[in-house]
């Protein structure tokens, strides 16, 4: 018996599919082989790509805590409280005596704290200042040695010591011509750095009082800013 034809949409009349169609017989040889062989590398790249993913993404959320330094030092409300520079004045006489200027810069990345002193009203000869950068987001050990610009055309000019036994790494800095110091002391995330000024070129025997003297202090203030 012949059954009705199917109507489309349009009105118009199509014979009546087969209820069932006929399965292709499996690829065998070489065509079965490659078949199955492109199918895991697939799933593999698919897998690598998705793991490589959610191990960037993880990455980045914790990046910042893992580039975060350690810091084991406060942060200061009054350096030139917390800074006595007993050994500089014994130097060049009371540092405390004329006009300390304090100053403070806190920002999410660095909290920066500066002292600066001198040993005479009007006329000076010797200005000292004290900075200490708490680092709280990277780590500036990678920084720590980049010379010091003392003017923009002596930037890395005059000479370089490292100095032992304080802090993890340390720097003692003499600008030409010669008549500035730089002590920069690493310590995890902290950067203390005192710097001294005066009017005369200082002999070398002097300028070996100094570093000892701005070593001792800088310890004497990391002792006082310790947690």
């Amino acid at each position: 018996m012949i059954s009705d034809p199917e109507l489309d949409g349009a009105g118009e009349t199509r014979p009546a599919q087969p209820a069932q169609q006929t399965a292709l017989p499996p690829p065998s040889g070489r065509e079965a082989t490659g078949a199955r062989a492109r199918r895991p590398w697939r799933w593999a790249l698919g897998g690598a790509a998705l793991a490589s993913a959610v191990w960037a993404s993880g990455l980045y959320a914790w990046g910042d805590r893992l580039a975060a330094p350690d810091l084991s030092y406060r942060a200061t409300e009054n350096l030139c409280q917390d800074f006595a520079a007993r050994e500089l004045s014994r130097i060049a006489g009371d540092l405390h005596r004329y006009r300390p200027v304090n100053r403070q810069d806190d920002r999410p990345a660095v909290h920066r704290a500066s002292c600066s002193l001198q040993n005479g009203e009007s006329v000076s000869t010797l200005h000292v200042t004290a900075q200490v950068d708490l680092h709280r987001r990277t780590d500036p050990g990678p920084e720590f040695d980049v010379p010091a610009a003392w003017h923009p055309s002596e930037t890395g000019a005059g000479r370089t010591e490292e100095v032992r036994g304080i802090g993890e790494r340390a720097l003692f800095l003499v600008g030409p011509p010669e008549t500035s110091a730089e002590l920069k002391v690493l310590h995890g995330g902290a950067v203390f750095t005192l710097r001294a000024s005066g009017n005369e070129p200082k002999s070398p025997a002097d300028t070996a009082v100094l570093r000892a003297a701005m070593v001792e202090d800088a310890r004497e203030l990391m002792t006082a800013l310790k947690k």
